[in-house]
């Protein structure tokens, strides 16, 4: 790599004119013990074998360089921090990092395996008990989403089911998620399109419509697209529409249907350049939306319009319902207030008690808005606790894939030691985190459990949809710290919490925009 102890200087163009050097975009000048001292030695390590590749159009001198009395010898200017390259930094580094027999120790041992299984703490392993003093009564077995993006939905018919569990002495009960995939695909394909009308004079370079366009039909979801498929769907029993692979396996559908609605995006903005109206375009999306209906149908299956419903009780005894619709099994069955839900979220960056929806997030046209009311996370751990204790599960949000061991079914800010690895800490704040970027809502999962010392929670329960062969039996423990940092949201009936949390949803929301983090959807 040259004399390890240089630096590398790229000369400017009007530097170079007057010297009549000539260097490509691709010459690289390899390293020098001392500044060059004239054209000729600058030259000939120019014509040296390349060592890096630099271009040499985006480095600047801060000043030209200017000829002594001898019209040979240069006298070179300081240069600019940020127009060098310091060869000499990663050798003195290097040796350094030689000298502690530590990174020795720890590049042997990463080198080899799983970042996270060598810096695993086998203490925080061992205080993170899967024990709690405050429980539910009522839980199910884990449930398992395999490879799609349905957590949101899988946590909306775990707290559902616990009422039929409840209700018909059940053991164990699924509702269809699939069910509502169905619909779900079928409504967001339909909520874009009728964006992509609403929007068609909008250019088609700005950064709306390209974000819109990024991802027509995800599978992710929020709380209050829920309500709006139960509230205009119904549910059934898993057993009444079961799983299929595409909905176990949606990446394949999802591109499909990605490329069938940006295609249809283009066409809508072919027929506003013909000059046709609204109203042409909604007769062309009615077609768009039979192809859309044939796509989904044929990967999941027609959901049933009547059905039948037969169960063994906890008994023993045989239990048979016929003649059903899933209006009737949610309204009636079910019998869960979901319109008398709302969602708490904490975002740091804005104001507290205020409420928040996000530009152009939903699923249903005409349905219920994406809504939030923000608090902070304390309140929101004291109001979740309060819940909990009355025996209701908390649908809640989070960033599952920060500080968490899957295969352990643990969430805690210190279930890896990255000091010991690598001598770092992380210190951003949970609101910087949303601000550059870094964390964002990802998951969604349910609370059913939370363990108290002196009335103060030190760690959750967290029943998870990602199969029965990890945690707890597919439940999660999360310390309470990391719910401070890492839960963005929970779902509860406006009978629990305080009127005036509740008077927030009369508020005229504040628009987020469409690619702001509360934005994003549970998804993993």
């Amino acid at each position: 790599m040259g004399n390890s102890n240089s630096h590398f200087y790229i000369p400017s163009r009007s530097w170079r004119r007057k010297k009549k050097l000539q260097l490509s975009p691709t010459t690289t000048l390899t390293s020098l013990s001392e500044p060059p001292q004239s054209a000729k030695q600058l030259s000939e390590a120019a014509g040296m074998k390349l060592n890096y590749y630099c271009d040499h159009e985006s480095v600047e001198w801060k000043k030209e360089c200017e000829k002594n009395e001898t019209g040979e010898k240069l006298e070179l200017p300081e240069l600019d921090k940020y127009s060098y390259v310091l060869g000499s930094f990663a050798q003195s580094k290097c040796k350094t990092f030689k000298a502690d027999s530590t990174n020795n120790v720890v590049l042997n041992a990463i080198a080899e395996s799983d970042i996270t299984k060598v810096l695993l703490r086998r203490d925080i392993r061992i205080a993170d008990l899967h024990t709690f003093s405050e429980k539910i009564e009522i839980e199910g077995k884990a449930t398992d989403q395999k490879s799609s993006g349905r957590c949101w939905l899988f946590a909306a018919t775990n707290v559902l089911r616990l009422h039929i569990m409840k209700k018909y002495n059940l053991d164990d009960f699924e509702l269809s998620q699939s069910y509502l995939f169905f619909y779900d695909k079928l409504e967001k394909s339909n909520w874009f399109l009728e964006n992509m009308i609403s929007l068609v004079e909008e250019p088609i370079e700005s950064r709306l419509i390209q974000y819109l366009l990024s991802d027509p039909v995800s599978d992710g979801g929020q709380w209050d697209m829920v309500l709006n498929l139960v509230g205009k769907y119904g549910v059934v029993p898993k057993s009444v529409f079961p799983e299929t692979y595409q909905s176990s396996n949606s990446s394949r559908l999802n591109s499909i249907l990605k490329a069938k609605l940006r295609e249809y995006a283009c066409e809508i903005r072919e027929l506003r350049k013909r000059g046709k109206d609204v109203v042409a375009m909604r007769t062309a999306k009615k077609k768009m939306m039979e192809e859309i209906y044939r796509i989904v149908a044929i990967a999941l299956g027609e959901p049933p319009k009547v059905f039948d419903w037969c169960f063994r009780d906890k008994s023993g005894k045989f239990c048979e319902y016929t003649n059903l619709t899933p209006e009737k099994f949610f309204n009636e069955f079910v019998g869960y207030k979901a319109s008398e839900t709302f969602s708490l979220i904490n975002d740091p960056r804005n104001p507290y008690n205020r409420l928040y929806t996000v530009a152009y997030l939903g699923n249903v046209s005409g349905g219920v808005p994406i809504r939030y009311v923000n608090i902070p996370s304390s309140k929101m751990q004291s109001i979740a606790i309060s819940v909990l204790r009355s025996k209701k599960p908390v649908w809640f949000g989070a960033d599952v894939g920060k500080f968490s061991n899957s295969r352990l079914g643990i969430l805690d800010n210190d279930i890896y030691d990255y000091s010991l690895g690598f001598n770092i800490s992380f210190n951003m704040t949970k609101g910087d985190r949303l601000q550059y970027g870094e964390s964002a809502m990802t998951h969604a999962m349910v609370f059913t459990g939370v363990h108290l010392e002196d009335g103060k929670p030190i760690r959750w329960r967290v029943e998870n949809s990602w199969g029965r062969d990890r945690g707890d039996e597919g439940y999660f423990v999360m310390s309470n710290d990391w719910f401070h940092e890492w839960v963005y949201q929970i779902v509860v009936e406006k009978g629990d919490v305080e009127k005036e949390v509740v008077d927030v949803l009369n508020q005229e929301p504040i628009v987020l925009t469409a690619w702001d983090p509360l934005g994003s959807l549970a998804i993993e």
